[in-house]
């Protein structure tokens, strides 16, 4: 429980915005003077072409946002009507909701403590289950990629293809290779929060040719090759503008700079948080982060009472511990934004009907052996312990470090 008092930041503290440099509105002027402000332009020439070659990968098709590139991937995949799908359990909605937009029934595979991500243990379990599946899609969390040579081998292995769902980790890398380059078809977001931004808009990856045009012509209503408006088959208004395009183009030269200011947040929350019962959001040995939000996760014992319904939460604070709760209120009190962990898809509502698979083997939906606890149900542990930390690249080192003595009062 906070014992001090602070002041409230003068301007808000925000958990992760836009960072603009002004050649944004350059591409956009451009746009507007050239009367180029519909779905095609140069602007969408450039951002496809600068994409691509920044992740390595053959071509990229720019969309109106990252959720309308995974849905166009579970199109390319053939994803029908009653066929499951593996998904990562601890992620943004966006990444599961288009596979029911085709259809097909999300399982989702727990987390592993090592990364927060995807755990290779757990999805060996559910193809055991779930023998048929052809399709994984595969979340990078909060920037930090996953064990993919491991989730790749058992694939390739039981014969299905990874979707990557790079939405949060442009301009992170495992082994050396961007994130992005792992599945058979790829996506990144631009929305207004990520380290990129267009304020919206989204870039599906591939290395097929046909496959690149397909997208864009499934993205501006499929039209044919005909001098009439000809359909024969179905159309979907994805493709992105070129206005939003020009914020992009404008963007993309920065990313370096903007994952150099995500990890000096990082690594100053890490020191500043030394001597707390807390720990960092984890990085992958073998890959590089692009750091997109801090987060911190309360050891077990320095755990207060927290409880949570649907839409509401109550803490009771207590000396020397604290709660996701309490921290995010006290964070707000004083003008700054933080988040809860992303809750985990198995929880949600509209999906706890849907098979569950942890690396114990127990399948939610499948079997009655499902069981909850320590160990057995991680995404939903790091979700009660854990909080996402104000992370914006224009918050100065003053702000964060108050912050940080925000955080450490709630447990005194």
């Amino acid at each position: 429980m906070i014992t001090k008092e602070f002041t409230a930041f003068q301007n808000k503290v925000w958990l992760s915005s836009p960072t603009m440099h002004g050649d944004e509105m350059k591409y956009m002027t451009e746009a507007f003077e050239t009367n180029w402000m519909s779905t095609v332009g140069k602007n969408i020439k450039e951002v496809e072409q600068i994409t691509a070659e920044k992740i390595g990968r053959k071509y990229a098709v720019a969309l109106s946002c990252g959720t309308a590139a995974l849905h166009l991937a579970m199109k390319l995949v053939g994803i029908k009507q009653g066929d499951k799908v593996f998904c990562s359990d601890m992620t943004f909605a966006a990444t599961v909701n288009p596979v029911v937009y085709e259809g097909g029934v999300p399982v989702f595979i727990d987390t592993e403590y090592d990364t927060w991500n995807m755990d290779p243990v757990a999805l060996e379990k559910a193809f055991e289950i779930y023998p048929d599946v052809k399709v994984v899609v595969v979340a990078h969390l909060y920037g930090t990629p996953g064990k993919i040579d491991e989730i790749g081998a058992i694939c390739d292995k039981y014969g299905a293809v990874i979707v990557e769902d790079a939405a949060e980790s442009f301009g992170a890398t495992y082994k050396g290779r961007q994130t992005g380059t792992f599945g058979k078809y790829s996506i990144i977001s631009f929305n207004g929060n990520k380290v990129i931004t267009g304020s919206s808009g989204g870039i599906l990856l591939t290395d097929d040719l046909e496959t690149a045009n397909k997208v864009r012509k499934w993205s501006t209503q499929s039209r044919e090759n005909a001098p009439w408006y000809q359909h024969e088959e179905l159309g979907y208004n994805y493709r992105m503008s070129n206005v939003i395009a020009g914020v992009v183009r404008g963007q993309l030269p920065y990313l370096e700079e903007h994952i150099a200011q995500k990890k000096a947040i990082y690594e100053r929350y890490c020191e500043g948080f030394k001597g707390l019962p807390v720990k960092m959001n984890p990085l992958n040995k073998d890959g590089v982060a692009n750091y997109w939000l801090s987060c911190l996760i309360i050891d077990e014992d320095a755990m207060c009472k927290q409880a949570r319904s649907e839409n509401e939460a109550l803490y009771i604070g207590e000396h020397g511990k604290s709660c996701p709760t309490e921290i995010l209120e006290t964070l707000a009190k004083y003008n700054a934004e933080g988040r809860p962990i992303w809750k985990p898809m198995h929880m949600q509502p509209i999906y706890r009907m849907n098979g569950f698979v942890t690396r114990e083997g127990n399948g939610r939906g499948k079997t009655d052996a499902y069981i909850t606890g320590k160990g057995l149900d991680i995404g939903m542990d790091i979700f009660e312990r854990g909080v996402c930390l104000p992370s914006d690249n224009k918050m100065t080192v003053e702000e964060q470090e108050k912050a940080i003595e925000i955080v450490r009062g709630c447990f005194e």
